[in-house]
C-alpha cells in the first residue's frame, strides 16, 4: 500500500503538491496522470525521501521511505531513466545495484532476462542506450530486488509501440501477482490501457481519482437517435446536461439507465446508448487538466 494524505510542497511563493491525498492498492495497477508540470514528479520525490514535504505524509508499506528497513528489496523506484553512470555497462550497473542490496548474483541475470536486454546489450556501456533501452535497465535495477511495490516515473517514454506493450505485461502481471504499482505518465493513452485506478492531477492539485469505470461514468453517456433535440429537451427538464454531438449524437451527464428510461417514457427510439468512451475519458481528463495545458502535452 502507497498512502500520501495531505501533501503539500511550496518553494518559495510556488505551490507545487497543493494538499494531495490518495492511495495505490496492492494487486492494482494505479496511474498518475496529469500534464508536464502539474506536480506528478515532486510527488514521486517526497514519496522516495529525495524531496522533503512541506506538510502531510507519502507512506510505503506503513512507513516513510527513510525508514524502511531494507528499501531496494521493498520498492522498486525508477525516476529517471537518464539517471545512469554513462560510462558503465548495463551489467555493471545491476552487478553494483545487486552487491549494495546483498542479492544472489544470479538476480543480475534474471532482471536482464525479465526486460529483454541481451548478452550483448548488457555489456553495452550506456552512454550508447537509446532512451528505450535506458528504461529497460531502470525497470530491471527496480525489480532487482523482487520487492512489493514499484513507483515508475514516466516508463514509457522512448518505448516503441512494442516496447510499449512488453511493459504493460510485465507490470500487469506483477500487479495480478499482488504487487502494488504507481505508475506516472503525462500521456492518457499509455495508463488507460493498464491502469486499475486513475489519480489525476492538475496544478499541483488532484482534480479527479477512482476506477476507470467510476471516470468513465462522469465522463457522461452518449445517445444517439433521430430526433437529438427532442431527447435533449427531455434531458434538460429532468435536471440533465445535453450537448449535441454531431449526426444525431448528444452527450449527457445522465447515466444510461436514466437517459434509456427517459426516452422511453418520451416515446423516442434510441439506436445508440452507451456510456462514454475513451474519447470521453480523454475530453475529461484534457477539460480537468485544461489551465496547466501546454500545446501538444496530452495530445
Amino acid at each position: 500500500m502507497i498512502t500520501i494524505e495531505n501533501l503539500t510542497r511550496r518553494y518559495g511563493p510556488r505551490t507545487a503538491v497543493d494538499d494531495v491525498t490518495f492511495t495505490a492498492r496492492p494487486g492494482r495497477v494505479t496511474g498518475f496522470l496529469g500534464p508536464n508540470g502539474a506536480g506528478k514528479s515532486t510527488c514521486l520525490r517526497m514519496l522516495v525521501g529525495l524531496t522533503a514535504p512541506t506538510a502531510g505524509s507519502a507512506t510505503v508499506l506503513g512507513r516513510r521511505f527513510v525508514d524502511l528497513p531494507d528499501p531496494g528489496r521493498e520498492v522498486g523506484v525508477l525516476l529517471d531513466a537518464s539517471a545512469q553512470h554513462a560510462g558503465r555497462t548495463g551489467r555493471e550497473i545491476l552487478t553494483v545495484a545487486q552487491r549494495t542490496m546483498g542479492l544472489p548474483r544470479a538476480r543480475v541475470q534474471t532482471s536482464l532476462d525479465l526486460v529483454s536486454l541481451t548478452d550483448e546489450e548488457a555489456e553495452r556501456r550506456v552512454r550508447h542506450y537509446s532512451l528505450g533501452m535506458r528504461q529497460r535497465l531502470g525497470i530491471a535495477t527496480a525489480l532487482l530486488g523482487d520487492p512489493e511495490v514499484l513507483v515508475l516515473d514516466e516508463p514509457a517514454n522512448g518505448l516503441d509501440p512494442a516496447g510499449i506493450r512488453w511493459m504493460r505485461d510485465l507490470l500487469r502481471d506483477y500487479a495480478d501477482r499482488g504487487g502494488t504499482v504507481l505508475l506516472s505518465s503525462h500521456l492518457l493513452h499509455e495508463i488507460e490501457v493498464i491502469a486499475d485506478d486513475l489519480v489525476v492531477i492538475g496544478q499541483g492539485r488532484i482534480v479527479a481519482q477512482g476506477t476507470q469505470a467510476e471516470l468513465l461514468v462522469s465522463a457522461g453517456t452518449l445517445a444517439r437517435c433521430r430526433d437529438a433535440d427532442a431527447l435533449g429537451r427531455v434531458l434538460v427538464a429532468a435536471g440533465h446536461t445535453a450537448e449535441p454531438s454531431g449526426d444525431g449524437a448528444l452527450s449527457t451527464d445522465a447515466d444510461p439507465d436514466t437517459v434509456g428510461r427517459l426516452a422511453l417514457e418520451a416515446g423516442i427510439a434510441l439506436s445508440e446508448l452507451r456510456t462514454a468512451d475513451g474519447a470521453g475519458l480523454e475530453e475529461m481528463f484534457l477539460e480537468l487538466t485544461a489551465d496547466t495545458q501546454r500545446e501538444g502535452a496530452a495530445a
